[in-house]
Formats: C-alpha cells, structure tokens, sequence
C-alpha cells in the first residue's frame, strides 16, 4: 500500500461551511493543498470569493453564499453544489461562534443565536449533503467541535461549552446511523487558537493571556495546525476511523 497517496484528495468535493475566515480558511486551504475541490458557503460571500482565490489552483473552486441556520438556503446550496460537482463527498461543519456572557446575563435569544449556528445548522447541512453522499458510495463528515464540548473553561461561556458538547454528541450519533452508508463522521476539538479576531485577547494585557499557564505546551495554537487532522479525516488514510473526536490543544485536555 502506498500510504502517502491514502491522504491525497485528488477529484474529492469538499464543503466548508464558514470557510471566508479564521479556522476555516485554513481548513479549506489544507484540502484544496491535497487535491480537493473546495467549496465555501459562508454568509459573507466577499471574504468567500477572496479565500477562493488563494487556494490551490490545480482545484474547480466555488464561494456561495448562505444563512445555513436557514433551512431554505441550506437546501438551495445544496441543490446548486450537486448540480455543478455531482457529489460531495467531504462536509467540513466548520461555521461557529462563541458568545463569552455570563449565564445570568445572557438573553434567550443569545442562547439560541449560539445554539442556531454551532447546532442547529450543523444538523441542516449534514441531513441535506447525507443523501447525496449515500447513493455516491459515502463520504466523510468533519466536525468542528472544541476543547470547550470536552471539559468546562475557566470563564463564562455556558452556551458555547453546552453547544459544542452537543457538536460532540451529534459527531457520534451519525457516526453510529451512518455507518452503513460508507459515511464516516469525526469531529476536529481545537484549544485556544490564534486568528486575526483572537490573536489580541491573547497577548500580554489581553483578556485570556491568563490561558497560556494553563496550556501544557505554554502557547496558543495556530489555524494551520488543524491542516494535518483535517487531511487525515477527509482521506482514506483515515477509512478506519468514525464517530472519534480528536483534540488539538496542546494539551490543555490531557486532566
């Protein structure tokens, strides 16, 4: 066997959900890298069409916009990104946020909002990609999970912490229905990472520079780090794994 080709994605479909930005684009640069044709739905379709740009150029790349927390729009996009590629045969469930309010401040609509884009639309995406992935001999499903949906932070952020253990959850529950169909789902879990948004909170007077103490390798980790794991998952060298979460914090999870 040759291993090194098992990570290739050459002629592989990959959809990245808020893929524009962040985490994101760096998971959708890591597959068009390894051959895939990448995909980004993302609700700003600007900042989608400029990540496109920058990926591989061997790769058919597409930016669509859509609110997939719209069940609407998740279905159309779908429509349009089966019609252009036939089949999808890689889901990166990547769009998320995090809303750091303390529970007792926090507004219903809040808790929902969070709920809507790190859940409710990773459930939309997936049951819409499933049957196209199922009558093409199956596929593998990625989701963007956190550190967060295995161990309690030490500050206030209870809807994204009870969110992405739902994300967690969700990860195993099609893991186990989907298995007959050829489809694999894992989840990426990442620590603290540093974007453009985050790389200020982490710095000397940041809000979260006290987080370095607590991560065992004694620093944040970078969005090109994810780039290995996602390859992993999305390819056959992974055709073993499914329903796994793999964390990528440095360590901060090891107690």
């Amino acid at each position: 066997m040759d291993f090194l080709e098992s990570f290739k994605l050459v002629g592989k479909n990959a959809l990245v959900t808020g893929g524009a930005k962040g985490l994101g684009k760096s998971l959708s640069k890591a597959l068009s890298d390894a051959g895939a044709n990448v995909i980004i739905v993302d609700v700003d379709e600007e900042e989608a069409k400029q990540t496109i740009k920058e990926l591989s150029a061997n790769g058919e790349h597409l930016a669509l916009k859509a609110d997939i927390t719209n069940e609407k729009e998740v279905s159309d996009a779908i429509k349009i990104i089966i019609e252009k590629y036939k089949h999808i045969s890689i889901l990166v469930n990547n769009a998320g946020i995090c809303q750091r309010i303390e529970t007792e401040n926090m507004s219903l609509e809040d808790w929902k909002r969070t709920f809507d884009i790190n859940v409710n639309a990773m459930f939309l995406v997936s049951k819409y990609v499933y049957p196209n992935m199922r009558d093409n001999g199956g596929g593998s499903i990625i989701n963007i999970a956190s550190m967060a949906g295995l161990v309690s932070l030490t500050y206030s952020q209870s809807a994204y912490n009870a969110s992405k253990g739902a994300v967690v959850m969700l990860t195993k529950s099609l893991a186990q229905e989907w298995v007959g169909d050829n489809i694999r789902v894992n989840a990426i879990a990442p620590g603290f990472m540093e974007t453009d948004m985050t790389k200020p909170m982490f710095e000397n007077d940041g809000p979260l520079s006290f987080v370095l103490d607590l991560v065992p390798m004694k620093r944040v980790g970078l969005p090109h780090e994810l780039g290995g794991t996602v390859i992993l998952l999305a390819s056959e060298a992974s055709s073993f794994i499914t329903g796994t979460v793999i964390s990528i914090d440095g360590g901060y999870t090891i107690i």
